[in-house]
């Protein structure tokens, strides 16, 4: 992750991006993060989360372990309770990320004669044969 930009606004690269969007690509997961989401700033223990989600603890330690390496949740403990977090500021800038442009058009198709000038000698021999 970039450092803010000058709205401060975190951003992503596509890597980053990836991870983020590939740590949400089970439903499990998903269901984890939107209660952490609901649940807000002040998060939820660990046991919670089991008990709402309805899995065992070994298998929620799994999912909250991707999320956690995406940086999607941080987690903070006290003692021996465990609270998980929804980190917002990447969500935001997941959401930015796929929105930076939108709507915007793309550029005119460049005609088929200009792009085979721009081509350099090796890959027009390869285009011609």
């Amino acid at each position: 992750m970039s450092l803010n930009n000058e709205d401060g606004v975190i951003e992503m690269q596509i890597n980053e991006t990836a991870e983020g969007f590939s740590a949400l690509g089970n439903e499990t997961r998903i269901g984890i993060f939107r209660l952490l989401v609901q649940a807000g700033e002040r998060g939820l223990p660990t046991g919670r989360i089991a008990g709402e989600i309805k899995i065992p603890l070994s298998t929620l330690a799994h999912h909250l372990d991707a999320l956690t390496k995406a940086r999607l949740v941080s987690q903070h403990k006290s003692g021996r309770e465990v609270t998980n977090t929804a980190n917002f500021t990447v969500l935001h800038a997941l959401i930015n990320y796929l929105t930076e442009n939108c709507c915007q058009g793309l550029p005119p198709e460049q005609p088929e004669a200009d792009l085979v000038e721009s081509l350099d000698a090796s890959d027009k021999e390869f285009i011609q044969s």
